[in-house]
């Protein structure tokens, strides 16, 4: 089976749901509220990456690994954050707002840092990143569904909401689904690095959620809004780092997308811990 046509459906999907859940106004929050996004988005666009290039250098990943390993603290934050920051009675809309603002962002910076990382550890692997195709990928499969998704809320407001209730109960199982099928198709490679990767990702997920909470109590933030910045922080879009890796486009490697499906369900399981440790409190 050719995941790739797996992978890409999904991507769409999911950003084209994000897009139903947007107003142009969510874009704009920076002006109003500037302290919570900027702690969310330095906390994603540079803490997150440092961070995973430190652990892994740390931790001795091999080169093909930590590429993919990178590549996941990337990415800008997952749709299902916005659920997580509901559920841990955080700030929905700040969430809203920097799930957006993340993605557009990386469409700029994945390829700058993905660069820089393949450059530095690539040529042990015989990785190479054709940057320009990258962009492309990520225009077509993450921008575009966006603005479809938000122009379709703007005309027809009744039928994307509709749409939005539909696609969002979908979007984790369709998450679950991928991640399932490359641990299927890769699952000697899983197994056998499993200890390493997943120790690997535990510690940078556990790592950017305190990240999240001290620029938060930097700023000063509120309550609500310190759950959210730890939740957007902790929470990257695995399904774009599977589809980078695993795009014939890009990358066209599947071990390069093992960190991110290790990522999907440790992340899942440390958010949903945390979730619940806020509610018994």
């Amino acid at each position: 089976m050719n995941t790739i046509w797996i992978v890409l459906p999904i991507l769409t999907l999911l950003m084209f749901e994000l897009g139903l859940n947007l107003k142009i106004e969510d874009f704009k929050l920076f002006k109003t509220r500037p302290k919570p996004v900027l702690a969310g988005l330095i906390g994603q666009i540079i803490v997150l990456p440092l961070l995973a290039w430190l652990i892994g250098k740390g931790l001795g990943l091999d080169p093909i690994f930590l590429i993919g390993f990178v590549l996941i603290a990337c990415c800008p934050g997952g749709s299902s954050s916005n659920v997580f920051s509901m559920l841990a009675r955080g700030d929905v809309a700040l969430s809203v707002s920097l799930t957006a603002c993340s993605s557009i962002i990386t469409l700029v910076t994945v390829p700058l840092i993905m660069q820089w990382v393949t450059a530095a550890t690539g040529s042990a692997v015989q990785v190479h990143l054709p940057v320009g195709k990258l962009v492309m990928q990520n225009l077509v499969l993450m921008f575009l569904p966006i603005v479809v998704g938000i122009a379709v809320r703007k005309r027809w407001a009744a039928a994307a909401s509709k749409m939005h209730n539909v696609l969002s109960r979908i979007a984790f199982p369709a998450l679950i689904f991928l991640a399932s099928v490359f641990f299927i198709q890769n699952r000697d490679a899983i197994i056998d690095k499993f200890g390493q990767l997943g120790l690997s990702v535990s510690i940078l997920i556990l790592l950017a959620m305190g990240s999240g909470a001290l620029l938060s109590r930097a700023m000063r933030l509120t309550g609500q809004e310190r759950r959210t910045i730890v939740i957007e922080v902790g929470m990257q879009n695995a399904a774009q780092a599977i589809a980078i890796a695993s795009s014939p486009l890009v990358f066209n490697n599947d071990v390069i997308a093992i960190p991110a499906i290790i990522y999907a369900l440790m992340m899942n399981v440390i958010l949903i811990t945390y979730v619940a440790l806020i509610k018994n409190r």
